[in-house]
């Protein structure tokens, strides 16, 4: 360990960042001498939501790299249901035990932010998303949560450890507009210092009601005002956003937009997304459930083989025209005109195909407007 309590990469990629029962047995069955070929899967028996989107593969794949295994999985991005596999392993077992920890951790917590971002994303409707969570997580992981994020269709992201091509967004404390004698003076050094390439949102609910700080901060200049009221002190928001929009409105300040944020949940997203311009989500997102994903044999040595509980064999997910799923065994004949979901990303140790976070995006992206009745 370093000086912060952070597991290093090296950790991870040599396979001692691993549940300890995986390394007692490996030493077991390595004296004697049993190292089956097996074939996992990772699948997930229930959701937090009725689907649910997958992230993290681009790390699996990273880190089964060099290793003597075969890799199938979805490509990031992907919508998928419970029980539906999103991974394959292929390999001998002490090969791979170790980093079923690993494998599992990259999965579940990555798949858990995507699915939230996109579901969020979804109820927003037309108007811009942004990911303002990363505080809500150990910052060594924040590149992790922007990335997850932004694959699920979110607008823009507001840690500095974002991937590149990740769009940064962000508006300004509460401390900086205490920093200043007044609120007018912060606005305008903000209006006056900030980057031309910066959005002049300003907060406006510092100290004094929010219709009236709002009304005060556009006349410095604000295209935007942020609303970012405590729970403590909120009352009725949709009355309190309501008025806001009313004196922006009749004091001429009609092209002034509303940004909401501060807690806010998918369901304060559907209850503003008619009187809000925009939504900086925080721990919904970044916060949000892990999918619980498991890793179990279905194969061993070439034959189905599975725990009580899993259906043995390996598989293959199809979509067919309208997009309808089916499971089906992965020595069965395709359904006709279906296209397999599962396709290679690592042979024998060697990457052949590398998930891109831009396309993963994408697939979300496309796939939503399908999603919206369901």
């Amino acid at each position: 360990m370093g000086r912060f309590q952070i597991v290093g990469e090296d950790a991870i990629l040599d396979g001692r960042c691993t549940d300890i029962y995986f390394k007692r047995v490996v030493d077991v069955m390595e004296k004697d001498g049993v190292n089956p070929h097996v074939t996992m899967e990772v699948t997930a028996a229930a959701l937090p939501d009725r689907w649910g989107v997958l992230c993290g593969l681009d790390d699996v794949v990273r880190l089964l790299e060099r290793l003597p295994v075969d890799v199938d999985a979805m490509p990031e991005g992907s919508v998928f249901s419970a029980n539906e596999p999103v991974l394959r392993v292929s390999g001998r077992y002490r090969d791979f035990a170790v980093y079923e920890t690993a494998i599992l951790g990259f999965l579940c917590h990555a798949s858990g932010v995507a699915s939230a971002a996109a579901h969020i994303r979804l109820a927003a409707r037309d108007r811009p998303v942004y990911s303002f969570g990363s505080r809500r997580q150990h910052p060594a992981i924040s590149a992790m949560i922007e990335r997850a994020a932004w694959i699920g269709g979110v607008d823009g992201a507001s840690s500095t450890c974002a991937p590149e091509g990740v769009p940064l967004a962000g508006t300004m404390p509460h401390a900086f507009v205490m920093c200043y004698p007044r609120q007018e003076d912060a606005w305008c050094a903000f209006a006056r210092g900030a980057g031309p390439e910066v959005p002049r949102i300003m907060l406006a609910d510092t100290f004094s009601d929010e219709k009236d700080e709002a009304v005060r901060a556009a006349a410095c200049g604000a295209t935007a005002v942020r609303l970012d009221t405590p729970r403590s002190r909120r009352g009725d928001m949709r009355a309190i956003v309501e008025e806001v929009r009313w004196e922006l409105d009749v004091h001429g300040y009609s092209d002034v937009k509303i940004f909401l944020s501060g807690g806010l949940s998918r369901a304060d997203v559907v209850a503003y997304r008619d009187i809000a311009d925009a939504f900086g989500i925080g721990g919904a997102i970044a916060n949000a459930p892990v999918i619980d994903f498991s890793m179990d044999i279905v194969e061993m040595e070439g034959r189905p083989y599975a725990k009580r509980g899993k259906r043995s064999g390996a598989k293959q997910v199809y979509e067919a025209a309208g997009g309808r799923r089916v499971t089906l065994p992965l020595t069965a004949p395709a359904p006709e005109g279906a296209t397999p979901l599962l396709s290679r990303y690592v042979e024998h140790g060697t990457i052949i195909a590398r998930p891109n976070m831009e396309d993963a995006r994408e697939r979300v992206l496309s796939r939503l407007p399908d999603l919206a009745g369901e």
